[in-house]
């Protein structure tokens, strides 16, 4: 009963985790190593993926100044430092600004770039397609006139040898002789 009872893994009870040997890394390889075994212990649990840091963002100026500096003499000088800070504060809102703008510059610069890549890569397929096309077309011419070449040279020669159709059908004549009649499709 005692067993059922404890809060530590002991050798007498069943079930529960196992007991890991503390491993220290040494090197930032074997952290990665042990992080991967870890992870992949309980390959069905999901890996914590860290979502993304939000980039800085400063402070809004305020829309309404309710202590302005003056330039009068009597100002302390505990006064000169709040001025140090707003100013740098500035300062760091218009770097912010500035970053931005570029920003979105060289994405617009991008966009535009990549367009006309795309635009050059049509053109030169456009121009290869003209290419591969005429070569097809003249492909085609070719073997055109060598069919009609053909085709006139046949004629010639059938005029002149009625008696080789006659042959030729003889020859179709027996051959159907020859085969059976259920194989031509006769009955």
């Amino acid at each position: 009963m005692a067993a059922h009872t404890q809060k530590h893994n002991k050798p007498g009870k069943a079930g529960g985790k196992e007991a890991q040997p503390l491993i220290i890394a040494k090197t930032p390889a074997e952290e990665q190593r042990l992080k991967l075994e870890r992870l992949m212990r309980n390959p069905d649990k999901l890996a914590p993926i860290p979502d993304r840091l939000k980039e800085w963002n400063p402070r809004a100026p305020p829309e309404f100044v309710r202590d302005v500096m003056g330039s009068s003499a009597g100002a302390g000088s505990g006064e000169f430092h709040v001025y140090r800070h707003l100013r740098r504060r500035e300062y760091q809102r218009q770097d912010f600004l500035d970053k931005v703008a570029e920003k979105q510059d060289k994405d617009v610069e991008y966009l535009d770039k990549v367009e006309l890549n795309k635009l050059a890569a049509d053109e030169r397929t456009a121009k290869r397609r003209k290419k591969r096309d005429k070569i097809k077309e003249k492909k085609l011419m070719a073997k055109k006139a060598k069919l009609e070449s053909n085709n006139k040279t046949e004629d010639g020669a059938d005029k002149s040898s009625d008696d080789s159709e006659e042959e030729d059908e003889d020859r179709e004549a027996e051959d159907d002789a020859e085969t059976p009649s259920f194989i031509m499709g006769k009955k």
